[in-house]
């Protein structure tokens, strides 16, 4: 039976991911608030989603789980660039910088994509790619204020810069991942990888599992940590995945441009945290300028979670 788009469902799936995948900014936010550091948050994530989707797996389609060796140092790659590296930067990022300046940082990862495509890969682009990059300068440097005093934490500021070049790995470890593997399979192994570099970095003996009783907010810390695990990871995973099926990937990353701008919302709602005029035109200059990089490259792009955010 022939599969029939159905743009409108694929754009609710998108935006219904990206709002899941900005919620969860605030959420760990509000979890490392109370001494989880961000190789803990990363590791308790990482295990949470793998048990998830093997299981998931395992129920739906237990034959895509067999792995090659060939595929081997492909998925510790993929695993550790885009599912470790990335989201525990992202935290550190987040415990020192507001969420969504965090996050407009991270996202000039396609910006980096689309000038490997053209530099190092030899693809034909369109001319607006240098708007797309002059614009994303522009707005990291109105961001960051460089024209007065920085008040930007450094470590914060690297951290997130170090997520989008990760990110920009990961995006293109994907392209390779998806010619051979369901996105399922591809992600579930990816989250396993995460979780036992995990528990190389930080043991999971070693952890204060006291601290997921106390309340932060008035919230259970326990409970912040099933929303990272199912509402921040697994659910809007399948979703963008599923989003695949109606819209092409490039769509799916510029409505995906969408979650810096609701994670701003939900942080200042929840943890007061606010931009000024500047950094908001910033961030508009940010997102445009991801855009125009987005639609840049000529060549197609291949089905699948190229451009999933590893958030």
């Amino acid at each position: 039976m022939t599969h029939q788009p159905r743009p409108a469902i694929g754009v609710a799936m998108v935006l219904a991911g990206s709002v899941l995948f900005a919620v969860n900014g605030t959420v760990s936010k509000l979890a490392a608030e109370t001494g989880i550091d961000a190789p803990q948050l990363t590791t308790l994530r990482a295990g949470g989603a793998a048990l998830g989707l093997f299981a998931l797996a395992l129920l739906l389609r237990p034959a895509r789980l067999r792995i090659t060796r060939r595929e081997v140092p492909m998925l510790v790659a993929y695993g550790l660039a885009g599912f470790f590296f990335v989201p525990m930067l992202y935290f550190v990022g987040i415990g020192r910088l507001p969420v969504g300046i965090s996050l407009l940082f991270e996202y000039t990862a396609p910006v980096l994509v689309a000038l490997w495509a053209r530099f190092v890969q030899g693809h034909a682009v369109r001319p607006r790619l240098w708007a797309g990059l002059a614009a994303s300068l522009a707005g990291l440097a109105c961001v960051a204020e460089i024209w007065g005093e920085l008040r930007l934490d450094a470590v914060g500021v690297s951290a997130a810069l170090g997520a989008a070049v990760l990110l920009a790995v990961y995006y293109l470890l994907s392209a390779r991942g998806v010619a051979s593997r369901d996105t399922l399979s591809l992600t579930a192994y990816a989250f396993g990888v995460s979780a036992l570099a995990g528990s190389v970095v930080r043991p999971w003996w070693d952890f204060d599992f006291a601290r997921t009783t106390v309340t932060t907010h008035g919230v259970p810390v326990w409970l912040l940590l099933i929303y990272v695990v199912i509402g921040g990871s697994i659910a809007p995973y399948l979703l963008l995945a599923g989003a695949m099926r109606h819209l092409p990937p490039t769509s799916v990353s510029i409505i995906g441009i969408s979650e810096p701008v609701i994670a701003t919302a939900v942080a200042w709602l929840v943890l007061h945290e606010h931009l000024n005029v500047a950094q908001i035109c910033g961030g508009v200059l940010i997102l445009a300028g991801v855009g125009l990089a987005e639609t840049a490259r000529i060549k197609a792009e291949p089905s699948g979670p190229a451009h999933l955010p590893a958030n």
